[in-house]
């Protein structure tokens, strides 16, 4: 029955004069996530609406998923598109349509029509009493209820008449591109995926980067951040996956820092790593799955540590979750299966048995000069030798 989608926005409908950027951002997200759906469609915007048009036949089930990782998107409404060819034409399709989209018609209704285009002869409030009456008069079961519908039956008069009764809810947020770019620091975690959704969802473009361990972390460990990222692409769209070799870092930290500060002075030369990257490649900020007291890396005392040695902002849109918040995110977005994977990654390796949990700046500066005879030659070689993948969503 249908063969084209009104997609509904939100927040772009407050942005004035550069609201068209926004509406194109959305356009090109739309055609894209289209793209891995059986069957052509164009997507066009028109006077506040943009529409996703079928040319050919599609599965309806796999354009509805597809439509629902776009952000940007806050209402999906499969959409009986007509020309004006006059009221009783009008009538006849609206009866056509909840006959087939209603077998039971044991339900209340109101009609809801707007008339954009002014050269309609009926004005919203007629359409509204005409369509009404031919509907009570084709199926009597149904009755009318102004305040509370079942159904409200949508009719919009355009350039061509949009009627439509259903909005399947999108993700919100923001088109993807339209807020810069940022570094997810991407783990084989639970945390670290949810945040990369997160700031995808304000419209910022992400790319990632993993710290691998070989031989202490195994290739299924990093095939698990692939898959991870591969998750968040359904929703970030494609990205750079880039995979340092830490493992030379970590024991030397290993060997020279005081074991109680291996994971605040790891994370500090992590964060390093990941700014340089970032600043080849124009992100403008930083992002992690960090949440205040989680664990001992995570108190406000190390995440001022490890904040320290940026010049990036760092984001943290977990910062505030508690752990079941993100964990319901995550299994919201499909990462948490991969998540819990016992294939452990370089932050869960090299783990002291009594860390720190309130560092002290200073110290941890003066602790981390015992790495002055190598550390240089260590983050070259890491930044030298990072693996770059492309990732899409599958």
């Amino acid at each position: 029955m249908y063969k084209a989608f009104l997609i509904k926005y939100g927040e772009i409908g407050v942005k004035g004069k550069n609201r068209y950027i926004f509406e194109d951002a959305l356009v090109r997200q739309i055609r894209y996530a289209l793209k891995k759906v059986d069957g052509q469609f164009n997507v066009t915007k028109e006077n506040g609406r943009i529409y996703a048009t079928a040319t050919e036949e599609f599965d309806y089930d796999e354009a509805v998923e597809a439509l629902k990782t776009v952000f940007g998107i806050i209402g999906i409404c499969p959409v009986v598109q007509i020309e004006d060819t006059g009221f009783d034409d009008l009538a006849k399709t609206v009866i056509n349509y909840v006959d087939n989209a209603y077998p039971d018609k044991n339900f209340s209704f109101k009609v809801n029509a707007r008339r954009a285009r002014k050269n309609f002869p009926m004005d919203s409030m007629e359409i509204n009493a005409e369509i009404g009456h031919c509907l009570l008069e084709a199926f009597p079961e149904m009755h009318v209820d102004v305040h509370k519908p079942d159904v409200l039956l949508q009719i919009e008069v355009r350039n061509k008449i949009n009627i439509y009764s259903v909005e399947i809810p999108g993700p919100g947020g923001m088109p993807i591109g339209t807020a810069g770019k940022a570094m997810l620091l991407l783990s084989g975690g639970i945390d670290s995926p949810v945040a990369g959704y997160m700031v995808a969802k304000r419209g910022v473009q992400v790319e990632a980067t993993y710290f691998h361990a070989p031989p202490y972390t195994s290739e299924r460990a990093k095939q698990k951040v692939v898959d991870l990222a591969k998750q968040v692409a359904k929703y970030s769209g494609p990205m750079t996956l880039n995979v340092v070799n830490f493992t030379d870092i970590q024991l030397a930290i290993y060997e020279k820092c005081p074991h109680d500060e291996l994971t605040i002075i790891m994370r500090r030369y992590m964060m390093r790593i990941a700014e340089q990257l970032g600043q080849e490649s124009g992100c403008m900020g930083l992002v992690t799955g960090e949440s205040i007291g989680q664990v001992a890396s995570q108190t406000m005392q190390s995440l001022y540590c490890t904040n320290e040695v940026c010049t990036m902002p760092v984001f943290r849109p977990v910062i505030c979750f508690d752990k079941q918040e993100i964990i319901d995110v995550s299994e919201k977005i499909g990462t948490y299966e991969t998540s819990i994977l016992p294939f452990e990654d370089c932050c869960t390796i090299f783990v002291a048995k009594h860390p720190v949990t309130k560092p002290n700046l200073k110290i941890i500066q003066r602790d981390e000069h015992h790495l002055d005879d190598c550390i240089d030659a260590l983050m070259k070689e890491a930044l030298d030798t990072v693996e770059k993948i492309h990732i899409e969503a599958e």
